[in-house]
């Protein structure tokens, strides 16, 4: 039992959606979370949902770094996790992208050889989705050639050219948008990804999810079928999809103010992660920036098709993301070149999916490292109460351990539970109501 606990302990450091604002979140992602019973179901529907969904938003990029070059939605997940935990529910984001791919292929069978792999995404033009539920299927499969799809997957996660040689001719696919969803076990993670120090890591969004559900009645019977949400929401995805399409590419944009936040934000994780995980860490926290970029698109994207309208010629007004703007006019404000803006919600949303990737990917990382065998071995996640106390003042005032909290995805009744074990270890003391000291 003790063990259990301490495995839910570790898991609601984990927790993603549980720290979001749901209010906040567009009508589709508010939905398909809705399919879920348990916190764990809610973050893995929530990424299996960003992940197809990142598949059906063609033609619109953002530009990154001093080259300025240019990224699409397209995201590459994998969900660790062991059997019965609820990771199943990752297949209504499959049910979603059936919806287009009825009229717009773009399906790929993880269960084929790289060959076969490689002509399907070339006939769709290097566009696709690929979904399996069953990592075993893709392991099985890549055993004779897991280095090659290793490199093939991280060059189409940067859109960088993928190419193969032949007796009858070389092909290359120029510019890759694959977008991927991968669910299993650890031993199957670490055949993709066989060391911290493979390129593919840093580029791999993974989502970390320890122990088991319980029996959920919801499982003996039902009627109706199933949930008619993932199609719904899969109908709201292909207008958007159709009327991207139509469209020459379109640049999306976060707001100065936002690359400022980002920037800031990112070089505080850089010193905490690389401090903790040292250097082999470095990539995951880069690239970070880019995959926080990309949800706020993909957010975007989900708000339906008025957000997706240009605003030409309109320059950049003084009452962007103010409440003085609604949502609509504050996405449609565009300057001359047309390009779209990231509303506050939608990159807050982000900043937080972000802040907890990282922390999943370090516990991912620490698996790697450790050359665990288990199905989801028992490393605990990177200790996010050090993390806290570190960013705290030598003499700090609740609402600060609260604030700093709430930036790194710290519910308050945790804080304050860090705050009050760290009394009894004699770390911090009380100087009054609501003021403390770090000791030493």
């Amino acid at each position: 039992m003790l063990k259990n606990l301490n495995l839910m302990e570790e898991q609601e450091d984990l927790r993603i959606v549980e720290h979001l604002d749901m209010q906040k979140l567009p009508e589709s992602v508010q939905q398909m979370i809705s399919l879920a019973s348990t916190a764990e179901e809610k973050d893995i529907i929530l990424m299996a949902t960003l992940a197809a969904a990142s598949a059906c938003v063609p033609n619109l990029y953002f530009t990154y770094g001093p080259t300025g070059k240019k990224y699409y939605a397209n995201l590459q997940c994998f969900i660790l996790a062991a059997a019965a935990s609820g990771k199943g529910i990752a297949n209504q984001a499959l049910e979603m992208v059936r919806v287009i791919d009825e009229q717009h292929p773009m399906l790929i069978a993880g269960d084929s050889t790289l060959a076969a792999w490689y002509k399907a995404l070339e006939e769709q033009g290097g566009v696709g989705y690929m979904h399996e539920s069953e990592g075993s299927v893709i392991t099985d499969i890549w055993k004779s050639d897991a280095a090659n799809y290793n490199t093939a997957l991280r060059k189409a996660a940067e859109h960088e050219a993928i190419s193969r040689n032949r007796v009858k001719g070389a092909s290359e696919i120029k510019n890759p948008r694959l977008s991927m969803l991968l669910t299993g076990t650890f031993g199957q993670y670490k055949a993709l990804v066989p060391s911290v120090e493979n390129g593919y890591f840093s580029r791999l969004l993974t989502v970390v999810i320890r122990g088991t559900n319980g029996f959920d009645k919801r499982y003996v019977s039902s009627k109706g079928g199933q949930s008619a949400i993932p199609k719904i929401v899969g109908q709201r995805m292909l207008r958007t999809y159709e009327q991207l399409s139509q469209n020459q590419e379109m640049e999306w944009s976060l707001t100065d103010a936002q690359k400022e936040r980002l920037g800031e934000h990112l070089e505080t994780e850089y010193g905490t992660f690389i401090g903790l995980l040292g250097d082999n860490f470095h990539s995951a926290v880069i690239r970070m920036a880019v995959q926080i970029e990309r949800i706020a698109m993909i957010l975007t994207a989900m708000r339906g098709n008025s957000a997706l309208s240009r605003g030409a010629g309109n320059e950049l007004l003084s009452e962007f993301n103010s409440d003085e703007m609604d949502g609509e006019s504050r996405i449609l404000s565009g300057k001359t070149d047309e390009a779209l803006y990231c509303l506050d919600e939608d990159y807050e949303t982000a900043e937080m999916i972000g802040n907890k990737m990282l922390l999943h990917m370090a516990s991912a990382y620490r698996m790697i490292d450790g050359d665990a065998q288990d199905v989801v071995p028992e490393i605990k996640p990177l200790d996010q109460r050090k993390v806290l106390f570190e960013q705290l003042k030598a003499t700090y005032e609740r609402k600060e351990l609260i604030q700093e909290a709430k930036t790194q995805g710290v519910s308050e009744r945790t804080a304050e539970r860090w705050n009050d074990k760290w009394q009894e270890e004699g770390i911090v003391i009380k100087l009054e109501h609501g003021r403390y000291r770090k000791v030493g």
